[in-house]
């Protein structure tokens, strides 16, 4: 497989993984939904492999992971009576990010797998309160 068709196809699963999440974000009424989890992905993964086939290694995801801390921080509110909204989503931000990385890297089952694994955990029932 020649290397722009493997970069292609890490772009188009990191795409398709950070869908996935945002779709779920989406249907929960969340204010980050699909778009943003796949552009978040995408560009995450567009991050990586520009640094590995650019820079010749991997050293832009420290930069990746500080820039997606103040995107997820901007998701965060805090409502009177001390309540905090948008955690999870900030989470599920970062997380899409490092999903975008994996696939960017050319893992391509972990970064599924872990695509599976926060949608179980976003899934759940809430806490009993």
């Amino acid at each position: 497989m020649g290397i722009e068709l493997e970069i292609i196809l890490r772009l188009l699963l990191a795409a398709a993984l950070g869908a996935i999440i945002g779709y779920q974000r989406e249907k929960a009424s969340k204010p980050a939904g699909l778009r943003t989890h796949t552009l978040i992905c995408l560009g995450a993964a567009l991050f990586t492999v520009a640094s590995i086939h650019v820079f010749g290694g991997p050293g832009v995801a420290a930069g990746v992971v500080t820039g997606i801390g103040f995107l997820g921080a901007g998701a965060i509110f805090h409502r009177e009576g001390g309540i905090v909204e948008g955690l999870t989503t900030a989470a599920s931000i970062w997380a899409v990010a490092a999903i975008g990385l994996a696939a960017g890297a050319g893992l391509y089952l972990v970064s599924a797998v872990t695509t599976a694994i926060i949608l179980i955990i976003l899934l759940l029932p809430h806490p009993i309160r």
